[in-house]
């Protein structure tokens, strides 16, 4: 069955950086479009990022764009994140998703 299981995330002070990993299988990886959400203490899920499968193009919320940068390296099964310049704002459990399925989520914290 599909898994997901994401790591990378723990606490950032403003400015920071993580990159974020989400080791996939189950399906055919290579062949899938892939997202990350995340979602704030309190809120609704948040669409952050997208790739098409052969990592060609990318997709942005503009909350992120130019601070995040999504990638993926089909041969290793792996979707990133790659997070910079982060906000007090970005903090959320972050979850890649493929469909409507995602995996348990990393905690990601970003505080002085």
């Amino acid at each position: 069955q599909v898994q997901l299981v994401e790591s990378g995330g723990g606490l950032v002070q403003p400015g920071g950086s993580l990159r974020l990993s989400c080791a996939a299988s189950g399906f055919s990886f290579s062949r899938s479009m892939m997202s990350w959400v995340r979602q704030a203490p309190g809120k609704g899920l948040e669409w952050v990022s997208g790739i098409t499968s052969d990592g060609g193009s990318t997709t942005y919320a503009d909350s992120v764009k130019g601070r995040f940068t999504i990638s993926r390296n089909n041969a290793k099964n792996t979707l990133y994140l790659q997070m910079n310049s982060l906000k007090p704002e970005d903090t959320a459990v972050y979850y890649c998703r493929l469909g409507y399925t995602r995996g348990q989520g990393t905690q990601v914290t970003v505080s002085s």
